[in-house]
């Protein structure tokens, strides 16, 4: 995801700047009666993916769906 960091292109001595960013990127998700949880990392997005589609989580995987399951 793009998390439209342009100011942040360059560093003072006009290099590139290949750090990651704080940014906060939105996941838009649609679908009734679905929320979704604050405050997720890179890491929660592949869970998340596989929980919509219905798909066990893999052990060596180590974030967590961003669903709210009430």
């Amino acid at each position: 995801a793009d998390p439209g960091n342009a100011e942040e292109m360059l560093n003072g001595d006009g290099t590139p700047n290949t750090a990651h960013s704080l940014n906060p990127v939105p996941v838009i998700v649609t679908e009734e009666g679905l929320s979704l949880r604050e405050g997720g990392i890179l890491a929660d997005v592949a869970p998340t993916v596989l929980d919509i589609l219905g798909i066990d989580q893999p052990a060596e995987m180590t974030g967590r769906s961003l669903i709210n399951r009430a």
